[in-house]
């Protein structure tokens, strides 16, 4: 290694470990807001003893900045982060450094591989925390993962700009390219997947949903209005930690139709790529015909 790069890798190492104990020390944790301490109180008041403390964090970033997963690694849960871009899987990779139990995996979460992916790594039927953040595909990777395993507690970001009823669905796109509001899925379409696979939403933190199976015991359940409202559109804060979301406000006070014609209008350069309806059974037909 020249010297250059022996410099540039110890400012890096540096800068990794100023930012691990600068997130450490906030109220909310590593997480973006407070996943992290939601996830932490769901496990300890409704996680069963024999569970397996098992995570799997999907789009893992560089395993600290905004993690929901890295303070159960800490506290010795075993597990993976998978993460697709190389620069940050190489951040990935230092964060798990001195986490015996965790592995970085340089891969793309695809509904395709991820079922393979994850039983190679020896992942149990029935582990205890997915956390799915990978910006595009996120509900045909859900989907495909609750098809083989059971997860007590996910953690997967939503669309939170479009409000129920409204089900909006971004179509499956191999390496999927992040546009302006325009990516995963709406909260209604969240709560179609949960009544397909037995799974209930216990709540929203902005645009991050918590669910978790129907016959967890003494598991607190919300309908999606309510979680949608407490969870985003009525926190006094919104407006300004969302600040980039203003185009899409007047969601809020339009009905459903107008809401539908609202968001064709808004995506008609992506037109034919994403799914649209006002209730279940339109966006079933719609999934149908592909």
């Amino acid at each position: 290694m020249n010297l250059a790069k022996a410099a540039s890798y110890c400012v890096e190492s540096l800068e990794y470990s100023l930012q691990r104990v600068r997130y450490s020390l906030r109220p909310q944790g590593f997480s973006h807001s407070s996943e992290e301490r939601i996830l932490s109180k769901h496990i300890e008041e409704l996680l069963p003893q024999d569970a397996p403390k098992t995570v799997v964090d999907i789009g893992a970033g560089n395993g600290v900045r905004w993690s929901n997963t890295y303070s159960l690694f800490l506290q010795g849960w075993k597990g993976a982060g998978v993460e697709a871009d190389e620069r940050k899987f190489v951040q990935l990779q230092r964060a798990y450094r001195n986490l015996p139990n965790a592995r970085a995996v340089h891969e793309s979460a695809d509904p395709d591989n991820i079922v393979s992916l994850l039983k190679s790594l020896d992942i149990e039927q029935n582990f205890s925390v997915l956390s799915l953040d990978i910006d595009g595909n996120d509900y045909w990777v859900l989907k495909a993962i609750l098809s083989e395993f059971r997860p007590t507690f996910v953690v997967t970001e939503i669309n939170e700009k479009i409000p129920p009823p409204l089900r909006f669905l971004f179509k499956y796109e191999h390496n999927p390219q992040l546009r302006h509001h325009f990516f995963g899925y709406s909260i209604s379409v969240l709560e179609d997947l949960c009544e397909e696979f037995g799974y209930g939403v216990l709540e929203l933190e902005y645009n991050n949903a918590f669910i978790a199976p129907r016959e967890l015991k003494a598991a607190k359940f919300l309908d999606t209005e309510k979680a949608y409202a407490l969870g985003y559109r009525d926190r006094p804060d919104r407006k300004q930690r969302f600040a980039s979301n203003h185009d899409m406000e007047a969601l809020h006070s339009l009905s459903p139709t107008k809401g539908i014609a609202f968001l064709r209008d808004f995506y008609s350069k992506e037109s034919g790529k994403y799914y649209l309806a006002t209730n279940r059974e339109m966006l079933a037909m719609q999934l149908e015909k592909g």
